[in-house]
């Protein structure tokens, strides 16, 4: 279960708004852009500048970036700016934007920078995993446990925590190594179900 499964309602909520984007002449390439920008942005202020207060933005933006992510999506899919480059800018700028926004918890205790390390870069296997189904022709995959809407609740929460509290529990430690498991499921599943979407 991940709440990738989500999507759809997420979307149908977003339709009426894209539909005006399109017609202002708003491309997804521009959306897709934007919404890596931002995150490198709040990353590096985040790691500039790790005081508790400005994690409030990263709930704050987590949420904003996925209407973003589906607004691109349903941008491209549904009027007709599917594009090659796009396939390859949803996918570099997600993995960018990911370890831009997870990277400055390695400066929150009890948070630490191999752990850090090992989800940043487990998150982007996952990716990888999930965009190979597309290079043999079996299409993308995006089963979870741990997707990158997943992510987003889990970094968001985090944030919050920071934000509020100033510091994370010392139990909140466990979420690193659990993470990376439930990485490696997630890699798991998506090489699993490209491989059964090929036969």
């Amino acid at each position: 279960m991940s709440i990738y499964k989500l999507k759809s309602s997420f979307q149908s909520l977003l339709r009426p708004l894209v539909g005006r984007l399109a017609a202002m002449g708003l491309t997804a390439n521009q959306v897709t852009l934007v919404a890596a920008i931002v995150s490198v942005a709040i990353g590096a202020l985040l790691l500039v500048r790790p005081e508790p207060a400005l994690f409030a933005l990263v709930p704050v933006w987590m949420v904003l970036r996925m209407a973003f992510n589906a607004v691109d999506g349903m941008l491209a899919r549904e009027h007709g700016q599917q594009s090659a480059l796009g396939g390859y800018l949803n996918e570099i700028t997600d993995v960018v934007s990911d370890a831009a926004l997870y990277a400055p918890f390695a400066l929150i205790a009890p948070f630490s920078l191999p752990w850090l390390t090992a989800i940043i870069f487990l998150a982007t296997l996952t990716e990888f995993a999930g965009a190979l189904g597309v290079a043999h022709g079996n299409g993308r995959t995006y089963e979870g446990p741990m997707g990158k809407s997943d992510r987003a609740l889990l970094f968001g929460a985090l944030g919050a925590l920071v934000a509020v509290f100033g510091v994370l529990p010392a139990w909140t430690w466990h979420i690193q190594p659990m993470t990376c498991v439930l990485l490696v499921w997630t890699v798991v599943n998506r090489v699993r179900a490209g491989l059964a979407n090929g036969t």
